[in-house]
């Protein structure tokens, strides 16, 4: 399923899922930036771990955005 499948979807949670998916993944960013931890993602099938630093930088270059 796709984000457009979501968006369409006649279950008012499934709809509303892509958006709490995406609040939450920002508050993990926050998260990891306050404690200066490392937060760990798939990318092509793979874990990549980004550390606080770079999203810090990637925060900063957001808002320049």
């Amino acid at each position: 399923m796709n984000a457009k499948d979501i968006s369409t979807a006649k279950d008012p949670a499934m709809r509303g899922s892509l958006a709490a998916l995406q609040r939450a993944a920002a508050l993990a960013r926050e998260t990891a930036i306050q404690t200066n931890t490392n937060i760990v993602i798939e990318k092509d099938g793979k874990l990549v771990w980004i550390s606080a630093e770079e999203l810090r930088r990637q925060a900063s270059e957001a808002k320049k955005s």
